[in-house]
């Protein structure tokens, strides 16, 4: 296997289900979020906050590619708006496997406890109705990113167990000779 990145909107399952995958196929987790903070010193909010969106942005990219030239193997989480950004889907793509985890706004709104809502800077102050409604603009402008993802899984009524066999059905070859190189 080479690298799986994961992508989707915020709160989609994308860091819990990296975990799940990356000890299942025994390679490392690399968290996108994570992996700014680390290097930045402060949260993804406080960024986007002080440094504001066009630098995150920037910054996010030098981690993609950092993650990439870094693992030959690995299993990518990426942050909600990176496929969005630039080329960022083309060059994942050209990586390695990408999958979208498709959730409806209303499944992710479920998802997302207060502190969930809290730690990410564009679902602050937003109730209830408010957070469906622009969760689904949102996910609407981010759609035909997403949707060039080599696979689409649609995980409302799905289990986590599910979703990752999904996944894993078309990265790990079914004998030694096989690749899934050309499945979409």
């Amino acid at each position: 296997m080479k690298r799986l990145f994961l992508i989707g909107y915020m709160g989609c399952g994308k860091s819990t289900l990296g975990r799940r995958l990356a000890r299942r196929l025994g390679v490392s987790l690399v968290d996108t979020d994570a992996l700014v903070e680390q290097r930045e010193g402060a949260s993804v909010a406080d960024l986007f906050r002080y440094e504001g969106e066009r630098r995150f942005r920037e910054i996010e990219r030098e981690v993609l590619d950092a993650a990439i030239a870094g693992h030959d193997s690995a299993v990518i989480s990426t942050g909600g708006g990176l496929p969005v950004w630039s080329d960022n889907m083309e060059c994942m793509n050209a990586a390695g496997w990408t999958v979208y985890l498709r959730r409806s706004a209303e499944n992710i709104a479920g998802r997302l406890s207060p502190y969930g809502r809290r730690k990410r800077p564009r679902l602050c102050g937003l109730n209830d109705e408010e957070l469906v409604t622009f969760m689904r603009q949102d996910m609407a402008a981010r759609e035909p990113f997403y949707a060039q993802a080599k696979q689409v899984i649609e995980c409302d009524h799905l289990s986590d167990d599910e979703i990752v066999e999904r996944i894993l059905s078309r990265v790990e070859p079914k004998d030694p000779g096989e690749s899934n190189d050309t499945a979409r």
